[in-house]
Order: C-alpha cells, then sequence, then structure tokens
C-alpha cells in the first residue's frame, strides 16, 4: 500500500500544481492592494473584495484537488451531461426575471452577492466536450459536412453568450472552440468560410452598437475623449507609466482611488505594473509563460487523445486570456470586458479556472512519461 501511495504522489505534477498557487496567492494579494480603497469608499470595508474572493479561492482549491484525484475517464463520460447543463444556464440568465443585470448585461444567475456567470462555465465543458467528440472518431474530421455539427454547437454557445450581450465571452468560446477542433485535426481551410461569414455580422454588431462604436473610436485616439470613454485606458496608461522599473510599492498605487473604475477586475494589470513597475509586470507575465509551457508538456505527454485535446484546450484557453487582458490594458487593442485569470475579481472566474487546473493536475498523474516530475 505503501508503494502504490508513493507512486501516486510521484506522479503528481507539483511543478505545475506550484505555479498555479503561486499565480493564486499573487492574484488574491493585488485583489486586496487594487481594492482596499474603492471598497472603503463604496462598501465602508476595505476588506469587502478580497474576503469574497478569498472564499471563492477556498472553495476552487477543494474543487481543484478533488478533480485532480478522481479518474479523468469519469470526467469523460460526464462531458455531455456539463455541456447539456452548461446549455440550459446559458439559456436560463437570458430570461427576464431569471438572469441577473449588472451595468447593462445580463450575465448572471443567483441570489443577492451570491451568483454565477455560466458563460464562465462554458469556456471549460465546451473543450471538453469537444475532445470527448473528437477522441471517439477514428479519423480527423474530413468533410464539410462532419464539420458542420460542431461548427453549430460552438456557434450556439458563442451566440447565446453574445445575447446577454458578452462579446468578448463569446470570442473566447468560440476561440476554444476553434482551437481544439484544430488540435483534433480539423483542415485549417474549414474555417474560412465561417470566419469571412462572421466578419461582415461582427462589423455589423460593432456599427449598430454606440458603446462598441464608440470603443473602436476610442481606442484611436483616448486622449480626445479623455473625461469620457477614454477616461479608463488613459488612467490605465497613467498607471503603467508611472509604475516605471520598480514600481510605487505594494500597496501605494495612486490610480486605484478612484481614478481607473473597478481597478480589481480586468485592469489589474494595470495596478501590477503600477505597485511593481517593469520587474513585477514581467513577473506576472513569466508565471504564465511558466503555467503555459507545463500545461502543453502535460498536453503532448498525455495518455490519450481526450486528455491530450482537454488540456490543450483548457491551458490554450488561459494563454488567450491572458494575452488579450495584457493587450487591452497596454491599450494595444480596444477594450473588452477580458479578465486576467488568477487576478481579476470574480467568483465564478476563479472557481471555475481552478477546477480546470484540477483537471490538467490529474492528467498529469497519468503521462506516458514516468519522468514527468522532472522539470523541462
Amino acid at each position: 500500500m505503501k508503494k502504490k501511495s508513493s507512486e501516486k504522489l510521484n506522479n503528481f505534477d507539483f511543478q505545475f500544481f506550484a505555479i498555479v498557487m503561486s499565480l493564486l496567492i499573487f492574484g488574491l494579494i493585488m485583489v486586496f492592494s487594487a481594492s482596499s480603497a474603492s471598497a472603503h469608499h463604496f462598501q465602508k470595508n476595505a476588506l469587502y473584495f478580497i474576503e469574497r474572493q478569498g472564499i471563492y479561492a477556498v472553495i476552487g482549491i477543494i474543487g481543484m484537488l478533488y478533480i485532480s484525484k478522481v479518474d479523468y475517464k469519469k470526467i469523460q463520460a460526464m462531458t455531455p451531461m456539463l455541456l447539456t447543463i452548461s446549455l440550459v444556464l446559458v439559456i436560463l440568465v437570458l430570461i427576464p426575471g431569471i438572469g441577473k443585470v449588472i451595468n447593462g448585461a445580463r450575465r448572471w444567475l443567483g441570489v443577492g452577492s451570491l451568483t454565477i456567470q455560466p458563460s464562465e462555465i462554458v469556456k471549460y465543458t465546451l473543450p471538453l466536450f469537444l475532445a470527448h467528440c473528437l477522441s471517439l472518431r477514428k479519423e480527423p474530421i474530413s468533410t464539410v459536412k462532419e464539420f458542420i455539427p460542431f461548427l453549430a454547437l460552438v456557434g450556439v454557445f458563442a451566440g447565446l453568450i453574445l445575447l446577454e450581450p458578452h462579446m468578448s465571452g463569446a470570442i473566447v468560446v468560440a476561440f476554444v472552440g476553434m482551437i481544439v477542433l484544430i488540435i483534433g485535426g480539423t483542415k485549417l481551410i474549414y474555417f474560412v468560410v465561417p470566419f469571412m461569414a462572421a466578419l461582415p455580422i461582427g462589423i455589423a454588431l460593432i456599427v449598430s452598437s454606440p458603446y462598441r462604436l464608440k470603443r473602436i473610436t476610442t481606442f484611436m485616439n483616448p486622449e480626445a475623449d479623455m473625461l469620457g470613454d477614454g477616461y479608463q485606458i488613459v488612467q490605465s496608461l497613467y498607471a503603467i507609466g508611472s509604475g516605471g522599473f520598480f514600481g510605487l510599492g505594494l500597496g501605494q498605487s495612486r490610480q486605484k482611488f478612484l481614478y481607473i473604475p473597478e481597478p480589481h477586475n480586468d485592469f489589474i494589470f494595470s495596478i501590477i505594473c503600477e505597485e511593481l513597475g517593469f520587474i513585477g509586470a514581467v513577473f506576472v507575465i513569466l508565471l504564465f509563460a511558466l503555467l503555459i509551457k507545463r500545461g502543453l508538456y502535460i498536453a503532448i505527454n498525455a495518455p490519450d487523445r481526450f486528455s491530450c485535446l482537454a488540456v490543450s484546450g483548457i491551458i490554450l484557453l488561459i494563454a488567450f486570456q491572458v494575452i488579450i487582458n495584457i493587450l487591452v490594458v497596454t491599450s494595444s487593442i480596444p477594450v473588452t470586458g477580458m479578465p486576467l485569470p488568477f487576478f481579476s475579481y470574480g467568483g465564478s472566474a476563479l472557481v471555475f479556472t481552478l477546477l480546470g487546473m484540477g483537471f490538467i493536475l490529474n492528467v498529469s498523474r497519468n503521462l506516458k512519461d514516468s519522468k514527468s516530475g522532472k522539470s523541462i
């Protein structure tokens, strides 16, 4: 019994786990630092946001450790049910009186401050289900007829999320669906027609929506409306620029004092740059790079097709969100509501991100490479 227990322990990827926990702890520290001023002003409690984020972190850690020990084949068998539940939740959130409207968007389900965001669930159940379907096939998708059902599935979820409206969420879901299909062997040419069809639809959605169109025009010249639509990105750039090389010091941000709206959310990377400087920003990026590198290593050495595709989808989902978030806060692309994984405040996002990491840890116990515990 001792030998068997020791073998299971050795198979646990401590390197990946250590990176996840480092990101989580660092994220919690930055949520507290970035949110304390606004929490004190609006909630009369400087600990308001970090207390809630801490609770979700504990729930996420418990879930992560539990999933890391469950036979991942059981998770694979549950993927159709998980996707069905996700679909029901995404539909429910669109129904007036059931879905909660916050800041003009109907994206949440729940009562009071206890809410979940169904789009965060879809980000993980969709790649798992696609990986399951592709793993059952003897050959990769080789005809348009075979491709259409997969395209329709991704399109339905992206479309429902877009109706919330949640354009960035729809983009993420479309990306993760596409990336799993491509890694699964689907020819790139099959995505050309859907992309060409989606392009004019996307342009029409932007042009027909004043707030989306304003984001594009503001991105081109944010200084032209510094007290209006360009305010947030200009304040973000002030924070990044004032951080310099070494930063102002942890907790010493000036822009978090009601200059950047909700600095603990999508623009938390700006506060990291301001307080910890270029050094801190690079450190965060390096942590994510290590997470992605190790995650891809686990995917490459996964024991079967399902686990390979699922881990690839989950880890590249994290990579995509990190890249888009950093591009947004540095004004490299127009503003979108893209959270920074592990750092941005949000219970649903944090819990399901940790559950996704739990699945990767689960697969890491079963790698084909017996030396998986060694650093690469």
